[in-house]
């Protein structure tokens, strides 16, 4: 067992591991690690500058592995410490892969692809998870879960471990909205520590730098179909005498951003869907002119309306469509529906050739409707309707010809896709 001297918090000189007495001191609490010897666990640290905390959660995992009686390696990812961090590593026995690109995201990458351990469990160098309480995440990988989420709302949160803006609103606002895009049976969406076999982590893939990394991984876990549990654990003060390098208004955003970029079906599929059905109805029966309808007026106010409503409904459906062949470049995984259908026909050709029709047929209805003001004459306003769903045609029309090139674009990379989504670091 190890106690680290608490007269050296605060302070940028090395932290000092004492033994405790009666205790010899020695290096680590765990043998030298052959290489080629099968590991159960690997204990992932992302780090910069925790020379502070580093060590106890460093200890705190190897002791976990031995009480345990199960062989595993503590990495730390490191994003370009300035500190002693890379030494303390070092010096108790951990690997140390160095990752230049900065994030949260970039290093936790390096890390957990060069793991070795059959399990890999992740969380934060500050010591505010408790590194000693592994047994749950391991038992529930045991029982066949392929990605365990720690859940901090359950299992407690100690005073002044959370700020009150971050508890009460960011994380169970963010938690809540992710649960509803992507019907997740998550609770705590941003619990950093978490624990996955090296197979799913491969799978999940997920690229973000960031810290907006956390909520990429459950959500590209979703879409691998992986089996997602939870487990209780505790939150506690993070050790160290300074901020954390989480900024919550910036790091909020870039995870409400990438959480409703990833979920086409809910930001533009249904919306597209209803909004067009709605529209297309609305222009069928005002294309001839105002109507009543048990007393109420339905006039030209409408027909724009339901032309707006229309062109809405497709454009967004037609995004809809660029967002998830892009989402699958960018995390290929099997399964889904429109993207295998996308690519089993001939998307751009259909668009091409519907939409120059409906633009063909719009503009030759919109000359024949100027030869009929210019040369035959009439009232303009007897066929205002008419040219609402006229000019929606034309512009329908050109959108989707416009739209059926992108998607071949998309489509020919996704085809031809064979990227490493993992960012990779080397190893010291």
């Amino acid at each position: 067992m190890y106690t680290i001297n608490p007269d050296n918090f605060g302070h940028t000189d090395y932290v000092q591991i004492l033994p405790e007495p009666g205790h010899h001191w020695i290096r680590n609490s765990l043998p030298d690690i052959d290489e080629t010897e099968p590991l159960l666990i690997s204990a992932v640290i992302p780090c910069l500058n925790e020379e502070q905390t580093l060590g106890i959660c460093i200890n705190k995992a190897m002791e976990s592995f031995n009480r345990r009686g199960v062989k595993g390696e503590v990495i730390v990812g490191d994003n370009g410490s300035s500190d002693k961090s890379v030494e303390i590593a070092k010096s108790l026995g951990a690997r140390v892969v160095h990752q230049s690109t900065k994030g949260y995201g970039a290093a936790i990458s390096s890390a957990a692809q060069a793991a070795r351990g059959k399990y890999i469990i992740m969380a934060d160098a500050d010591d505010s998870y408790d590194w000693s309480q592994l047994d749950c995440f391991i038992d529930t990988l045991e029982s066949g879960a392929d990605f365990v989420m720690g859940n901090r709302f359950v299992g407690g949160i100690e005073p002044g471990a959370m700020p009150p803006l971050h508890r009460y609103l960011g994380n169970p606002v963010l938690s809540g909205i992710a649960r509803w895009l992507y019907n997740s049976p998550v609770g705590d969406f941003h619990c950093g520590m978490r624990a996955f076999t090296r197979e799913a982590f491969q799978k999940i893939a997920a690229r973000s730098p960031g810290m907006e990394f956390a909520s990429e991984m459950i959500i590209n876990a979703h879409r691998a179909g992986l089996d997602i549990r939870e487990v209780p654990i505790k939150l506690y003060p993070d050790k160290r005498n300074r901020p954390p390098h989480l900024r919550s208004f910036r790091d909020g955003w870039r995870h409400l951003c990438l959480l409703i970029a990833h979920a086409p079906d809910v930001l533009y599929l249904v919306p597209g869907f209803s909004l067009m059905t709605i529209g297309i109805i609305g222009l069928v029966l005002l294309a001839g002119g105002p109507i009543e309808v048990s007393g109420y007026y339905f006039g030209i106010h409408f027909v724009a309306l339901a032309t707006m409503a229309t062109l809405i409904g497709l454009m967004s459906i037609l995004l809809g469509m660029l967002a998830k062949v892009a989402i699958a470049i960018y995390h290929p995984v099997p399964g889904g529906r429109v993207v295998p259908w996308l690519k089993r026909t001939h998307p751009l050709e259909w668009l091409v050739f519907s939409g120059a029709f409906l633009a063909i047929l719009g503009f030759s209805a919109d000359l024949l409707l100027a030869f009929q003001w210019i040369f035959i004459g009439g009232s303009m306003e007897q066929s205002v309707h008419a040219v609402f769903v006229i000019s929606t045609l034309c512009i329908a029309g050109v959108f989707m010809v416009l739209t059926g090139f992108v998607l071949k674009l998309l489509l020919d990379n996704l085809r031809n896709l064979s990227p490493d989504l993992l960012m990779e670091g080397p190893v010291s």
